[in-house]
């Protein structure tokens, strides 16, 4: 796949993404090309029961706060018919989505799932202590993401918005504008712009929120406490918490983003 990148014709915002692979803190969900899904790793809350899922489009998987180590998470599918699936860890009723319908796309966080519906109305269950629910209002959304303690919502105009805990400043995203990705880390969020370039807010204890020299980038994806982006050559850059190795993707070539469309 060609990833050329014209800084003077900024790709398009991707309305509602599917999203094939997820990865909760120790189990990973791959969607299948027949539309059954498969999971691997811990499964002492049931997380990785899906064998028996058929016709979905999309997967997400709930992570455990940084802080936690447990195995408490969850598992989101989104089947065609535009309901969705839930298995694992309910302790908050984050797996309270089976009167879900007409959703488009998924994410899942620390104790908490939220979708986008067709007309761009947010839903969200789960944890709501620090207000991460509270997306009844948003409307004309076209992507959603789930930190820790807060939810990031991408409207089709190109601004954002945000709900939940601010201790770090990672909803100070009000100034946001051209946004045509976002994600959510643990205590930090990331948007990519349309002309290439990445801006970012919130913690930065391990430089997870360096990104400001990035360019050409096409995608991006947040972790607990590290950042990756996509360049459009198809190779990544990575700043952040490096203590596993998880930053080091220098020589990572050839990756691909399916689906994207680049060009307006």
């Amino acid at each position: 796949m060609d990833y050329t990148f014209q800084a003077e014709a900024a790709f398009e915002v991707k309305r509602w993404p599917k999203h094939t692979l997820a990865a909760g803190r120790r189990h990973s969900v791959a969607l299948q090309s027949d539309g059954t899904v498969t999971a691997a790793g811990d499964n002492h809350y049931g997380q990785c029961d899906v064998s028996g899922w058929r016709d979905m489009v999309a997967v997400a998987a709930g992570n455990v706060h940084m802080a936690a180590n447990t195995g408490n998470a969850h598992t989101i599918g989104l089947r065609s018919d535009g309901t969705v699936a839930a298995v694992g860890w309910d302790k908050h009723d984050q797996c309270d989505v089976s009167g879900w319908s007409d959703i488009v796309t998924v994410a899942a966080g620390w104790r908490r799932t939220v979708g986008i519906k067709s007309d761009g109305a947010v839903v969200a269950a789960g944890r709501n202590n620090e207000g991460q629910c509270n997306v009844s209002g948003w409307l004309n959304m076209v992507a959603v993401a789930a930190g820790d303690w807060h939810t990031v919502g991408l409207q089709s105009d190109g601004t954002v918005m945000i709900v939940g805990n601010n201790r770090y400043g990672q909803c100070n995203v009000s100034g946001w504008r051209n946004i045509v990705e976002v994600s959510a880390g643990s205590y930090h969020t990331i948007g990519l712009k349309s002309d290439g370039t990445v801006i970012a807010a919130g913690r930065n204890e391990h430089g997870q929120c360096n990104v400001s020299g990035w360019r050409d980038i096409v995608a991006v994806a947040a972790g607990c406490a590290h950042t990756l982006g996509l360049q459009s050559d198809g190779t990544v850059v990575a700043v952040g918490d490096n203590e596993y190795g998880q930053c080091n993707v220098s020589k990572w070539r050839g990756i691909q983003l399916p689906g994207r469309s680049f060009f307006i």
